[in-house]
């Protein structure tokens, strides 16, 4: 495929739902008992996963013919070194893109779809048989991309997590979150069931659904029409967060719930969690820092972005 070729691809993948079941229940037999039981159809799971094994061997192929090339599971994303010319091909979902770009440091990120008629893939732009043209270009950097930015959490002893969505700052299970939060000059006390701080790219996810849940309860108890909801730009260099569900009692107050944060003012919080408290990004629970009693965090844009092709 020309002298780019020696740029190493690395396509991650993912399991399918089939997958999952299996190694849950141990076999197929007993993973279809345990679907049909409930009454739902096994067929749906083997029909995406076989879809899936397909659209992964047609990505191999081409793989094979640009030359070094290396397959990576989504669980070693944690410990995987990239290098710095690599080239990284994400087999969809959506989620597998945000949770692979989080790991990397400028390296091109390309976004396939594996199933069009099942995933919307809002960051999935190809098909497995578009590899073929697209590597070629981006290994010469003559596809366009578009630049993401990503929050960072920083707490008190050094650790430290980004995030392509957004991160959850609160209790793991469905106690309350106690912390102190600081922003723009005000302190106050709070307990709520956690906070959501979100980048541009996930303005359009999970903050979504708490701005607009929220809107549409104020215009219901005014008895006016909601207002409407404005994404941020992706690569927006403001974080927003709102927090969920925050309670006013005599040792809690409600008057910091939301607004913009960016690198010159983070938003820091301070937790009075004994035990139960976390923090995680992009809905992976288990990608997550402890945050518990006395700790405090600072989170804001991250000095590094993701690449996504286009």
């Amino acid at each position: 495929m020309g002298a780019d070729a020696d740029r190493k691809i690395v396509l991650v993948t993912r399991r399918t739902r089939l997958e999952e079941l299996i190694a849950k229940y141990h076999t197929l037999a007993q993973a279809k008992f345990y679907v049909e039981h409930l009454g739902a159809d096994f067929s749906d799971y083997q029909k995406e996963h076989e879809t899936y094994l397909a659209e992964k061997r047609r990505a191999v192929q081409t793989l094979e013919a640009w030359g070094r090339y290396q397959i990576l599971h989504r669980d070693f994303l944690p410990n995987f070194i990239f290098g710095p010319a690599d080239i990284v091909v994400a087999l969809g979902q959506d989620g597998l893109v945000a949770n692979t770009m989080k790991y990397l440091d400028g390296q091109p990120l390309v976004g396939l779809n594996p199933e069009p008629a099942r995933w919307d893939g809002i960051l999935l732009p190809f098909r497995p048989e578009d590899v073929a043209q697209v590597l070629p270009e981006v290994g010469a950097d003559r596809r366009a991309t578009r630049s993401v930015t990503m929050a960072e959490a920083r707490l008190s002893d050094g650790q430290s997590l980004l995030a392509v969505n957004d991160l959850f700052i609160g209790p793991r299970g469905h106690s309350s979150a106690l912390y102190e939060i600081a922003y723009q000059g005000r302190t106050e006390l709070q307990s709520s069931s956690g906070l959501i701080v979100a980048t541009g790219m996930g303005s359009t996810a999970w903050m979504k659904s708490i701005v607009t849940g929220s809107m549409a309860i104020s215009a219901a108890v005014r008895g006016s029409p909601p207002a409407d909801y404005r994404a941020m730009a992706w690569d927006s260099p403001e974080l927003v967060f709102a927090v969920r569900e925050p309670f006013p009692s005599r040792a809690s107050q409600v008057g910091i719930v939301y607004g913009k944060v960016d690198v010159r003012e983070p938003l820091r919080l301070r937790s009075r969690m004994p035990e139960s408290g976390v923090i995680f990004s992009d809905g992976m629970e288990v990608d997550f820092l402890r945050f518990t009693a006395g700790m405090e965090a600072v989170i804001a844009p991250a000095q590094r972005s993701g690449r996504l092709v286009v």
